[in-house]
């Protein structure tokens, strides 16, 4: 069964097998988590990423950690919020979720942190981008592939919603 929990940490040292970046569709790196990421990694993270042709807003492309404790980074692409409407934002907020789970089974990740996509300058609002990453993840048909889901956050406030989502969620597994 797999473990959800909510951890206000820097994503870039979790021990965990693959990390999601925030990331913009260069994904050559940027601001918030995405600078962060890549700061941490170090060069080789940036000349793997120009080499992958961007991502489209959405989706998800996968290099390797190299200076961190993650094996993997999943850049995902979350949407501007403003720049769609409501239903298209949150359907492309969710396939970030889907498209990451599916690349992290398919390169049989056990443990994986998101942090929250889209909720920084791409200025998503916190409730409603919790509530898509929250059900995007529990609902994923592969799921119960992975041993640890963390949801990695920069405040307390966003760990207070994204704890209060989860348990609305039913989920059982909760750390």
């Amino acid at each position: 069964m797999t473990i959800f929990s909510v951890k206000h940490e820097d994503i870039t040292k979790i021990k965990v097998d693959a990390i999601v970046n925030a990331a913009n569709e260069s994904l050559l790196g940027g601001s918030g988590v995405d600078g962060a990421i890549h700061r941490a990694a170090g060069a080789e993270l940036l000349a793997e990423c120009q080499t992958l042709g961007g991502c489209a807003t959405g989706s998800a492309k996968v290099t390797k950690g190299y200076n961190l404790p993650a094996k993997y980074v999943i850049h995902a692409v979350g949407p501007i919020y403003d720049f769609y409407d409501e239903k298209t934002a949150a359907a492309l907020l969710a396939g970030c979720y889907q498209k990451s789970l599916d690349l992290a089974t398919a390169l049989g990740v056990k443990s994986i942190a998101f942090p929250a996509i889209s909720c920084g300058v791409f200025g998503y609002p916190l409730e409603k981008a919790a509530r898509i990453a929250v059900q995007s993840v529990c609902e994923h048909p592969k799921i119960n592939e992975l041993d640890e889901v963390i949801f990695s956050v920069f405040d307390v406030r966003t760990q207070n919603v994204y704890n209060e989502i989860l348990k609305t969620y039913n989920r059982k597994d909760i750390k």
